[in-house]
Parts: C-alpha cells; sequence; structure tokens
C-alpha cells in the first residue's frame, strides 16, 4: 500500500474518530504530497525516498513554527504545531539517535581517512546520502564537525 492510500485511509479514520488533531496533520501531509506530485518534472508516482523527503520537509517546518511559538508565549499555536509535528513523524521512518549517528560518522571518517574539518564537506555527502531520513541533517553535521575538530 502506498503512503498516498495509507493516508487516505487514515484520514477517513480520524473523521470517523472525531480526532481534530491528527486529522490536520494528515490533510497536510497529503496537500503537501499532491504538491510534490504536480511539481514541474515530477513524476506520476512519487518514490519512497521523495515521499519521505516531504514528511521531512513538513517535520522540519513544525518544528521552527513551534520554537517560534514557544519563544513568543504562544501556547494555543505551540499545542498544534506539536500535536501535527506527532502525526508527520509517526509516517517517518525511525530516526537514529545521537550514538548511533555517531558510529556511522566514525567508520565514514575512517573509510575516507578525513582527519581535519577541511574534509566536512567529503564526509557529509556521505554521511547524508547514506543516514537520508534516518537522522536530522542539523544533528548530523553537528556531530562531524565535532568528530573532526
Amino acid at each position: 500500500m502506498s503512503l498516498q492510500e495509507k493516508i487516505d485511509q487514515d484520514i477517513k479514520s480520524a473523521m470517523l474518530n472525531k480526532d481534530s488533531g491528527r486529522l490536520r496533520g494528515l490533510r497536510a501531509i497529503k496537500a503537501a504530497l499532491l504538491v510534490a506530485k504536480t511539481e514541474k518534472g515530477a513524476q506520476e508516482v512519487l518514490t519512497e525516498e521523495a515521499e519521505v523527503k516531504v514528511l521531512q520537509k513538513l517535520a522540519k517546518q513544525r518544528k521552527e513554527s513551534a520554537e517560534i511559538y514557544s519563544s513568543q508565549n504562544r501556547p494555543d499555536l505551540l499545542q498544534i504545531e506539536k500535536e501535527e509535528l506527532l502525526v508527520i513523524e509517526s509516517y517517518l521512518p525511525k530516526q537514529l539517535d545521537k550514538d548511533e549517528i555517531s558510529v556511522h560518522i566514525k567508520q565514514i571518517i575512517a573509510q575516507t581517512g578525513a582527519s581535519s574539518i577541511k574534509d566536512m564537506g567529503k564526509v557529509m555527502a556521505i554521511v547524508s546520502k547514506d543516514l537520508a531520513g534516518k537522522a536530522d541533517g542539523r544533528t548530523v553535521s553537528e556531530l562531524v564537525k565535532e568528530l573532526l575538530a
């Protein structure tokens, strides 16, 4: 079953259960997937990798909005963003923790022979490709800097 079909079924379920927070998050996902399908040069059917990228983008937007609402003392809007983020993250692959990411980065550093911060681009290219959808880019970047410093 494709992600789009699963989202459609879950929307129906959320409507029947009158779960407005989940419904709002699911509708956001559905809208983002439709936009991705209709973009210039996009394929009729999105690949799993493209779907994950769309979900990651949505999750990142929700996190950034939540930070803004938190700093502006807007708990009403903060709650909405957190609810939607939980729904979006439930469709993303399991995220690796910092220790798992760090172990993977150390292996890549050993393979490439990277020794200083100048080699960060080379390491990041490989790590980003390997951990796409499994780790937050900001966390990966911080760990690579830390390990190469």
